[in-house]
């Protein structure tokens, strides 16, 4: 049946769209993305969802969401919902956001004993997990070279970026000109205008895929931090302290989570105390509670 005028898809301020985005379809990619990635879409972003997924369905060839719902649903292991999770998850970060963390951090490193070990559990494009290792550069100085920064992230498109390494001038416009030379290399060629995390800064992080909602993460030794800044906004009260819980058993005594500045764990019972502006420090307590449940 051929589609008539006045049946054309249209978004809220009316203007005319590709595909039809129903109630339905959009109540159920809240649900799955909720139960893929723990991530609690309100219904003010409708219009993200459109979006970014009628991007999906133009490469795949489809031409409803219904459809495209349907399929991921009928396959719980499609390589769609890789491409699914990714276009519904927000990236946005910068080099030495949320700046005071990093004196805290580097303050942190002086106190605890060698090898020292960090997990970015929300790496993204990489400004983060290397602001975190020019910040123990700075603090350790060679010893630094022994730490280990563990960066994830659910999305394997910004992973790919960050393991690269290779930055605008824009992105780098607030770092200090003595930064700049010490931890990247200039373009040049093809690479004009850009520049490159250098080979000494990029050797201490390690990227991988992980998906806070897995009920097992694959990470061996215990941290002195974890920052998990930005990511629990996106989660709902009940995921947020689950996660909170399972942190504690990764973490070294009296170590150190890093949260965002929008976000405040000091509703959920959970084994970590207040040490600053959006820092948590593992107490005492939880240390043990920790140590017993492991």
């Amino acid at each position: 049946m051929r589609i008539t005028s006045n049946q054309t898809p249209r978004s809220s301020s009316g203007a005319a769209r590709d595909f039809l985005l129903t109630d339905s379809d959009f109540a159920r990619v809240r649900t799955l993305i909720h139960q893929r990635a723990g991530i609690s879409l309100s219904e003010q972003k409708r219009e993200m969802v459109y979006s970014r997924l009628s991007r999906r369905l133009r490469e795949l060839g489809l031409t409803e969401f219904t459809s495209y719902l349907a399929a991921l649903e009928a396959d719980n292991d499609s390589e769609e919902w890789q491409a699914f999770t990714n276009a519904l998850t927000t990236n946005l970060t910068a080099f030495f956001r949320e700046a005071h963390h990093f004196p805290l951090l580097a303050e942190h490193a002086v106190k605890c004993p060698q090898p020292l070990s960090v997990w970015c559990s929300a790496a993204s494009t990489g400004e983060e997990p290397y602001s975190i290792a020019m910040t123990l550069i700075e603090a350790l100085g060679s010893r630094a070279s022994s730490a280990t920064i563990i960066a994830t992230d659910i999305d394997t498109q910004v992973l790919e970026k960050a393991a690269i390494g290779v930055y605008t001038m824009e992105q780098v416009s607030k770092i200090s000109p003595e930064r700049l030379k010490r931890f990247f290399l200039k373009g040049s060629g093809a690479q004009a205008g850009k520049v490159r995390i250098r080979p000494e800064v990029a050797a201490m992080v390690q990227f991988a895929q992980l998906n806070l909602l897995d009920p097992r993460w694959d990470l061996k030794e215990p941290f002195d931090a974890i920052f998990c800044r930005n990511v629990m906004i996106y989660f709902d009260k009940p995921t947020q302290g689950r996660i909170l819980q399972r942190f504690a058993p990764l973490m070294k005594p009296h170590g150190l989570l890093f949260a965002g500045h929008s976000e405040n764990f000091s509703y959920v019972n959970q084994p970590f105390k207040l040490r600053g502006q959006t820092v948590y420090e593992l107490s005492a307590l939880g240390a043990h509670r920790a140590k017993g449940n492991a």
